[in-house]
């Protein structure tokens, strides 16, 4: 009897490690997620980011002016990338995400120092993130009184004992309070669309061939893309609705008010989710069945969640995995949503970003189309 069993036993163990070989999504999804998630958590998430990009206006050109920008480069924070030629200029660095932080030292600064009057340093943040702002705000004025303490020399000597003498100002722009909410919102818009869009239409082809219903579209005098169209634009109705009530939700539960132009938002948004609809019904054309392509939809969502710069700071991660990042629709749409709720962006603000997000939609859909045609096939 107990030969019996272990034959039995083993018969069906043999068949499981066979039918497994067959599945090679499967059996690659449970050796490559562990691998991915290992190797971005290692080393593509950093919570505290560092070498922001940071615009500089110096007013002031002294020594002195030279020491206070050696010390904020010198924590590790802040690089120096722009040199705008006003406030205005820095004000759209800021705005369009060109850069984390606006250092202005007024023309005054060593005038006032040397006479013993309180000098001030602006440091305008974009707080939208205060998670990758927090820090380097809070290194700036250690790091420069430290700095100026080996200056404060001969007539200067005296300042030295003086906590007040530089005076740091700062400005959490986008998010004065530095609510953690309001940069996770607007974060949320972006995964949910990506989680329900792509997996909704990633089930769409290979419903039909589950169904046995394949046959009867293949029959009907309809081109690929036409099918590709008539089985998107329904879920665009809903990605709409979807939309809608997270928005009313946010305004009414979290006070996250949209700051831009609504129809920009719309737009933006239309042509995010129609992007996300194309990449699932490619995933639909690439896998045999339902639970395959609800694997293939968690592969690329997981990355989406973590390189997109909603869970930790974009500008933290390694150059490799901000160049992933930058090939995901979750990305772009995140600076798209945050810039129009947060910082009330116009048209040329993200225009960049809905260029991509258009280019990823011709992209996607020219390869869902030719794989339709071999599917057919």
């Amino acid at each position: 009897m107990a030969s019996g069993f272990l034959a039995r036993l083993g018969a069906i163990i043999v068949k499981e490690v066979l039918q497994l070989r067959r599945d090679r999504l499967t059996f690659a999804m449970m050796f490559g997620v562990p691998i991915v998630q290992l190797l971005l958590f290692g080393y593509a998430i950093d919570a505290d980011p560092h070498r922001l990009p940071t615009a500089v206006i110096a007013a002031d050109q002294s020594q002195i002016t030279r020491t206070v920008l050696s010390a904020l480069a010198n924590t590790g924070y802040m690089r120096f990338t722009h040199q705008p030629a006003s406030e205005e200029e820095a004000n759209r660095l800021l705005q369009q995400g060109e850069v984390q932080f606006v250092v202005t030292i007024p023309s005054d600064f060593t005038r006032r120092l040397i006479r013993g009057e309180r000098a001030q340093i602006l440091i305008d943040a974009d707080a939208t993130d205060p998670m990758a702002a927090a820090n380097p705000l809070a290194a700036a004025g250690p790091a420069i009184n430290q700095a100026l303490g080996r200056d404060f020399v001969g007539p200067l000597a005296g300042l030295r004992h003086q906590a007040d003498a530089v005076e740091l100002v700062v400005q959490r722009r986008y998010n004065p309070e530095g609510k953690s909410r309001l940069n996770v919102v607007p974060g949320l818009l972006a995964v949910i669309l990506t989680m329900t869009m792509v997996m909704m239409t990633a089930l769409a082809v290979t419903r039909e061939r589950e169904r046995g219903t394949m046959e009867n579209l293949l029959a009907m005098p309809v081109r690929p893309v036409e099918v590709m169209v008539g089985k998107i634009v329904p879920y665009i109705a809903i990605g709409s609705v979807q939309v809608a009530v997270i928005l009313v939700v946010s305004r009414l539960l979290f006070d996250v008010a949209i700051e831009g132009s609504v129809a920009l938002l719309s737009v933006g948004t239309a042509l995010f989710i129609t992007v996300n609809l194309a990449i699932g019904f490619t995933i639909s054309t690439l896998t045999q069945n339902q639970l395959q392509a609800m694997q293939a939809s968690f592969f690329m969502m997981l990355p989406s969640i973590l390189l997109s710069g909603f869970m930790f700071p974009f500008r933290g991660m390694p150059t490799w995995a901000q160049w992933l990042g930058e090939a995901l629709p979750a990305t772009h749409f995140m600076r798209v949503v945050r810039g129009v709720m947060l910082k009330g962006a116009g048209f040329d603000d993200i225009a960049t970003e809905l260029a991509a997000l258009l280019a990823m939609l011709l992209l996607v859909s020219i390869l869902a189309v030719s794989r339709y045609r071999v599917t057919l096939d």
